[in-house]
């Protein structure tokens, strides 16, 4: 009877277990852990003393029309044609699990998403990846413009040892952004998350060499302010910040993909030789200037000399042209031309004069009422006087470029102007 009921009283203990697993969604002990972690800081304090869930999506807007408002300040010239090397520091500092699971793992999903992003906003710039890891600097990728490349040599080469050397990175960055011409802007956004650089030689020396060459460098830093990290980015004209969490890392990141102020001595006009190639047909076979081998379909021939590249935009290996494509031009207008901030419409006037605005979002045709008809927070274009949600506000002005109301408006006096 006692060994019976001890397995009956085991069996319903695995059956609790099983249930909590499932209540946690079947996450590991780590993510649960992080699940829970400040969970206070999700709620604030409303204006009778009760708690209430922070509205995460009007923080997420207020940052982003922070951000917007402050690139929009002046007409900037823009550094259209960007060449970034990223350099990770993946030494043993960067396997620290401040960061859940470690700050080499938050680094390089973050990396990722950047390089998609970067792209995407700069479709005529090239992206390289540096490694800094047992002292030494290892270049993991070359320019390129292909993200998927860069992503996949990141994925396979992450692994933490030895110390980290900031002149060492430079140094070998240094050597291949010189050669870059005038017209393209250097960058370097380095990952660091060491407090200290084990350094061969005398890295003020290389700062002012960096400087020299017109190399911009930005770092972002994992652990604490360091001193020598701080004076190269006063040094070269870059930024510098220190993450404090996940979400700010990520910010801090994002932040560097759109166009940089450029440079006074680069703001000068200059004419560019960019060719526009043709893609190969599907059963053509060629060697492939990118990987030195044969291959069947698909990949681009450069008009001036004929070789084969396998992704676009990037410069022929062989003539040494700029290849593109016309949609990859066309993108990077938007940048020299961007949409001026809405404006946000004022809850007092939503409240006083309620009949007189749109119950609907002229985007997205959602409701901007709250249950109860009460208002919600929107905006309104100051040309076309719209009125639009959050959402609709972010993607006009990150993905679409185009504000739906004044389009709707010009097209719609194009018959007009016809029959006249």
């Amino acid at each position: 009877m006692n060994n019976g009921e001890q397995r009956r009283l085991n069996g319903e203990a695995e059956e609790d277990e099983d249930e909590d697993d499932a209540n946690n969604g079947g996450l590991a002990a780590w993510e649960r852990a992080y699940a829970d972690e400040r969970s206070w800081e999700s709620l604030q304090e409303d204006e009778s003393g009760l708690l209430q869930p922070i509205d995460n999506q009007s923080l997420k807007h207020a940052q982003y029309r922070r951000r917007l408002r402050a690139a929009s300040t002046a007409r900037i010239q823009k550094g259209l044609i960007r060449y970034l090397y990223i350099v990770i520091d993946l030494s043993k500092a960067a396997a620290e699990m401040d960061f859940r699971p470690s700050r080499m793992g938050v680094v390089a999903k973050h990396v990722e998403a950047f390089i998609r992003e970067f792209f995407y906003q700069n479709p005529l710039s090239q992206v390289g990846l540096v490694t800094i890891k047992d002292g030494v600097a290892h270049c993991l990728t070359d320019l390129g413009g292909s993200p998927n490349s860069h992503v996949k040599a990141l994925m396979g080469k992450l692994e933490c040892s030895g110390d980290s050397s900031l002149q060492n990175a430079l140094d070998l960055v240094h050597g291949y952004l010189e050669q870059i011409p005038s017209y393209g802007h250097r960058e370097v956004l380095i990952l660091y998350s060491a407090l200290s650089t084990c350094d061969p030689g005398d890295i003020m020396e290389t700062i002012q060499k960096c400087k020299k060459s017109k190399i911009r460098c930005s770092v972002i830093g994992l652990s604490a302010e360091i001193f020598i990290c701080k004076h190269l980015c006063q040094e070269t004209g870059g930024l510098y910040y220190i993450a404090l969490d996940e979400p700010h890392l990520r910010e801090l990141i994002l932040e560097h993909a759109p166009p940089p102020p450029a440079i006074a001595e680069f703001a000068i006009a200059n004419l560019i030789k960019m060719g526009f190639p043709q893609r190969a047909a599907e059963g053509s076979v060629a060697i492939c200037s990118c990987h030195k081998e044969a291959k069947v379909g698909g990949g681009y021939t450069c008009p001036r000399c004929k070789a084969r590249v396998c992704d676009l935009p990037t410069e022929c290996r062989i003539c040494g042209l700029t290849l593109i494509s016309s949609p990859h031009l066309a993108r990077s207008y938007h940048h020299l031309f961007p949409i001026v901030p809405f404006d946000e419409v004022s809850p007092s006037l939503l409240i006083d004069q309620q009949n007189k605005f749109p119950r609907a979002c002229f985007g997205c045709q959602q409701s901007l009422l709250n249950p109860g008809n009460k208002p919600s927070l929107r905006v309104a274009c100051p040309k076309c006087k719209q009125h639009f949600c959050l959402d609709c506000d972010i993607y006009i002005h990150e993905s679409l470029h185009n504000c739906p109301g004044c389009e709707s408006a010009r097209h719609s006096k194009i018959p007009n102007a016809n029959k006249g």
